[in-house]
């Protein structure tokens, strides 16, 4: 079996990078691995094409369970404990309020943006910039504007960027049928559950109990894949995040956390909060800032005005000197120069070395397409797409951000009509109805603000298991 982000072979080559960027002395381990014949080059799609012989294979768990040993260095800036992130953030922006009937039809726009940005980037998950616009050019479809498509695709572009195995076969324009299964629906669908089941007062185990109960394991990815072998292995939280886990600053975290704002509506930093309960399983550090980042971006989208307005109240629940706000800000900032191609060429040159499904270069592309698209939804949702890395993930993200802004009906038929008002789900229950997801949104708003009561054992550390309202 190839089982991606799951060999340990593979895994160590990507714990090698994360260590390194953790400021830990890795030499001993490479020397060793590269000495019996190990490959230190990360898979790009989750597993190298040949699994490694048992003894490989066992020296990479043991060289994985040294790796997990090592002390990383000191970082001040990038806290993993609430009460220490809470400590670096600016006061938090107070944003106006909407109608209920307002709020709902921004509820209603966020489902189906969200929906729909997702599906306009699921066939070319995985395949680099350069190769979307080969595909795009190919098919007279450059810059993008629409749906991807195979029609008149040469078979010489399609056989070097072939599409994502999965998704072709349901989201191109010639067979799209609805929203289909992904899971940066099934995130957004189980933090409906999540909330109906324990209120804001869940903590990081529930959300851990709840994966085993309705998350099928092989439609969980990456760190995901991680934390749900290690909950199935009984390590307690926050273990479940960092043991023989390289992918715990990746964007996983980042696509699970829109409902956590969507039912706080103009309150940044209980969506945060609430992100951050939820992320803690599978992340640290920049990790779990982008689902704070993502939980405070879709809070801010039920009240604000502008995108730019929400971009400001999100940027104040990360911490200033992380290396996710500096993303953040590099996307902003590169959307005020240039046109599309020289502001992308800026961020690939920055983040260029990160795998594609890391946070930092999908957050400065979020970002990056958030500002450029300037509120129109076709145009920011096919930034994000046509920037390479996770288009799927990326483009869901901004499509949330825009179309509750904008409302369905502000997003556009062209976008809206395939979704159909429909999204499958490997979730129990199987498809759901956009409108049913917005009624039980709606029933889920906060009346309070939530702050979280620390952990008696390390005040500086706050457990995510207890919180009041204020």
């Amino acid at each position: 079996m190839r089982l991606t982000w799951g060999q340990p072979e593979d895994l160590l080559a990507h714990e090698l990078v994360q260590s390194t960027i953790e400021g830990k002395d890795v030499s001993g381990v490479v020397a060793r691995w590269t000495a019996a014949g190990g490959d230190t080059v990360p898979a790009v799609s989750g597993a190298g094409p040949v699994p490694a012989p048992p003894a490989l294979r066992a020296l990479a768990r043991e060289l994985l369970d040294e790796l997990d040993a090592l002390p990383a260095a000191p970082a001040p800036a990038e806290p993993d404990g609430w009460a220490r992130i809470a400590a670096l953030l600016p006061a938090a922006p107070v944003l106006p309020t909407v109608p209920d009937g307002e709020l709902a039809r921004r509820v209603h726009g966020a489902w189906t943006g969200r929906s729909a940005g997702c599906l306009l980037g699921k066939p070319v998950e995985k395949i680099p910039r350069q190769g979307i616009e080969e595909i795009l050019r190919a098919t007279g479809r450059w810059p993008l504007a629409t749906w991807f498509t195979a029609v008149g695709l040469p078979d010489d572009v399609a056989a070097r960027w072939p599409w994502n195995r999965r998704s072709a076969p349901t989201s191109l324009e010639e067979n799209i049928d609805g929203m289909p299964e992904d899971d940066d629906l099934n995130y957004p669908i189980l933090a409906l559950a999540l909330l109906e089941k324990h209120g804001t007062g869940f903590t990081t185990d529930d959300v851990a109990q709840l994966w085993l109960d309705n998350l099928p394991a092989g439609r969980v990815f990456t760190a995901e894949r991680a934390a749900y072998r290690n909950i199935l292995d009984a390590r307690p939280v926050p273990e479940t995040a960092t043991h023989q886990n390289p992918f715990r600053e990746w964007i996983g975290a980042l696509i699970r956390t829109d409902v956590l704002g969507w039912v706080a509506p103009g309150d940044v930093r209980s969506a945060a909060y609430l992100a951050w309960v939820d992320a803690r399983l599978s992340h640290t550090r920049n990790g779990v800032y982008g689902a704070m980042w993502a939980a405070a971006l879709a809070s801010a989208s039920m009240v604000c005005a502008s995108v730019e307005d929400v971009l400001d109240a999100a940027q104040t629940v990360l911490p200033p000197d992380s290396r996710i706000a500096q993303a953040v800000r590099l996307g902003r900032e590169a959307a005020l120069d240039g046109d599309v191609s020289v502001g992308l060429d800026r961020i690939h040159a920055a983040y260029g070395d990160l795998h594609w499904v890391h946070v930092l270069n999908n957050a400065a592309v979020i970002a990056y397409a958030l500002t450029k698209g300037a509120g129109d939804f076709g145009t920011s949702v096919s930034i994000a797409v046509t920037a390479g890395w996770d288009t799927d993930s990326a483009a869901a993200t901004v499509g949330g951000v825009v179309g509750a802004l904008l409302g369905t009906d502000g997003i556009g038929q062209a976008w809206t009509g395939p979704v159909d008002g429909r999204i499958a789900t490997s979730l129990p229950g199987g498809e759901q109805r956009i409108d049913d997801l917005v009624a039980r949104t709606l029933a889920l708003r906060l009346t309070e603000a939530v702050v979280p009561v620390a952990d008696p054992a390390d005040p500086a550390d706050a457990a995510g298991t207890a919180r009041v309202g204020a």
